[in-house]
């Protein structure tokens, strides 16, 4: 069965983890989400180097808290795409959020933000990922006793932050890691 939502380039930026649930039925895109109103620094770098390299959408809540969170990030991060649900379309009995909009909404406010077509379900945004679980396996990030902490200093040095094996090579992948950039990390990692 193919996927039959269209995939974004961009990074998509929520709130929480059902608005990023309700992405994921819009769309095929990678979510962050920010989890409440305090924006981090490492989220800021995060989205500093996926603006550079691949854009990202702010898709907050269409009240009072998300507009908040929407010009602070806009403050910090220059660049940002906005994506808006109607207020009317993200009210429920149980409040307004982009979890309690529809998929179709959602997928139009994103469509939107973009200002241009998106690629089909079946395109990628790369062409060949520069970094492949070999990479990590011969640099001893997954496979390894240490491979946890490696990764997680790696992350940090890189700006990219920890994750499991999958999702760190996703990061790497996704947020235009350069090869020298991760090989400099590496020798600094072996010391």
């Amino acid at each position: 069965m193919t996927d039959s939502r269209p995939k974004l380039r961009e990074v998509v930026v929520v709130e929480g983890l059902h608005d990023k649930q309700r992405v994921d039925e819009a769309v095929d895109a990678e979510v962050l989400i920010l989890g409440g109103d305090r924006v981090s620094r490492r989220t800021v770098d995060l989205l500093r180097r996926a603006v550079e390299v691949r854009g990202a959408i702010v898709l907050t809540d269409p009240d009072g808290a998300g507009e908040r969170i929407r010009r602070r990030l806009d403050q910090l991060v220059p660049g940002l795409l906005h994506a808006h649900v109607r207020k009317a379309s993200a009210a429920s009995s149980r409040g307004v959020g982009i979890e309690h909009a529809s998929a179709e909404d959602v997928r139009r406010a994103l469509i939107e933000a973009r200002g241009r077509e998106t690629l089909s379900a079946e395109q990628s945004f790369g062409e060949t990922p520069e970094f492949t679980l070999d990479d990590l396996a011969r640099h001893r990030l997954v496979h390894h006793p240490d491979a946890a902490s490696r990764r997680e200093r790696l992350g940090e040095w890189l700006g990219i932050g920890y994750g499991n094996a999958k999702a760190f090579l996703h990061k790497l992948n996704a947020y235009g890691v350069t090869r020298e950039a991760f090989e400099e990390a590496v020798r600094r990692l072996d010391g």
